[in-house]
């Protein structure tokens, strides 16, 4: 019996290298963290996963998706080392590396890496036709859900409100995640809500195939333009109408957007950001097929949108690739 034990003991002895992240031939554990699982951060997250896990037999990867509380979760779970790899919207990277907004205390955090951008992200805001709202400053004295604490839509509802010159005090303001909005909506709890997103979207079209009448509110004129002067992140958009029937809209709506990014941290090892760069950028076409909001994705547009210096690993590949002429010098750091 003694035997058996102490051969049971050298065989898990030889065989623990296997499961630690590490050098080479071992086996490397990643973690993906994304959004709810009805936006695009989480099935984004799915086929990067895909894509690395079918080439375990080359890079000893097994990668796994977390569904999260959004951006700021994800930037500080990657910067602690609980997520390997986060999806985060372009003004939260921005915000993260320069310590702004929630790292204002805590300081601007220079660990934090790009890895590349993947989809522009609309601010979103439905609201009901009975409420009255049809533009931003309608939102004052109304019931409207913000976004969840952690979350990038939450920063973005508030600089809207902002520009329109309101605070969170001037609506009656909702806090919950994304997902349970339009169901608030329908019932008659909620005016509006915002949700920062890829379109088309589940959550949108939900909202506007309830028994209560929607419309797509534009966030144009003097709030568009204050939001676009006062950060670079942002820019104007314009959302596909015609992926939302049911809404009043009698036009594509405007709206401002930021970019969906794939950040991680100078602790994640070279040759793992890497294979994670050179799967999604080498399955570019298989890739781009996997939302609607990916139809006007480009290679070179991926590397557009960043804030944070690009990754060791992930510069490794654009350089062998010939992309580093699209991404922004100050960016690269050798």
């Amino acid at each position: 019996m003694k035997k058996i034990l102490v051969f049971s003991l050298l065989v898990l002895l030889l065989a623990a290298p296997q499961v630690f992240a590490g050098g080479q031939g071992q086996s490397k554990f990643v973690t993906i963290g994304t959004g709810g699982v009805t936006g695009v951060y989480y099935p984004t997250g799915g086929a990067i996963s895909r894509m690395v896990n079918a080439k375990y037999d080359e890079y000893g990867i097994k990668a796994t998706v977390e569904s999260t509380g959004g951006s700021v979760y994800n930037v500080n779970a990657v910067l602690s080392g609980d997520l390997d790899f986060g999806i985060s919207q372009s003004d939260r990277q921005f915000q993260a590396y320069t310590g702004l907004a929630e790292w204002e205390e805590s300081g601007p955090q220079k660990e934090l890496r790009s890895v590349f951008s993947i989809h522009p992200e609309a601010v979103t805001l439905v609201a009901s036709v009975e409420s009255g709202i049809e533009s931003v400053a309608d939102l004052k004295g109304k019931r409207v859900n913000l976004g969840n604490p952690g979350s990038g839509n939450l920063q973005n509802a508030l600089d809207v409100l902002a520009a329109a010159g309101l605070s969170e005090a001037d609506v009656q303001a909702e806090n919950v995640n994304a997902v349970e909005a339009p169901g608030l909506l329908n019932d008659g709890r909620i005016d509006a809500f915002f949700y920062t997103v890829g379109h088309p979207n589940g959550n949108v079209k939900e909202a506007t195939a309830g028994r209560v009448k929607v419309r797509i509110v534009n966030i144009d004129g003097d709030v568009l333009q204050a939001l676009t002067n006062k950060y670079s992140y942002y820019a104007k958009a314009v959302l596909p109408g015609k992926e939302y029937p049911m809404a009043a809209n009698t036009s594509d709506p405007v709206t401002v957007g930021v970019t969906a990014t794939l950040v991680t941290s100078t602790k994640v090892p070279e040759d793992v950001v890497y294979a994670i760069t050179k799967e999604v950028f080498e399955n570019f076409d298989d890739f781009k097929k996997l939302h609607p909001a990916y139809q006007n994705l480009t290679r070179e547009s991926m590397l557009k949108g960043l804030s944070a210096p690009i990754h060791k690993g992930a510069l490794r590949y654009y350089e062998e690739a010939g992309l580093t002429e699209y991404i922004n010098p100050a960016l690269i750091q050798k």
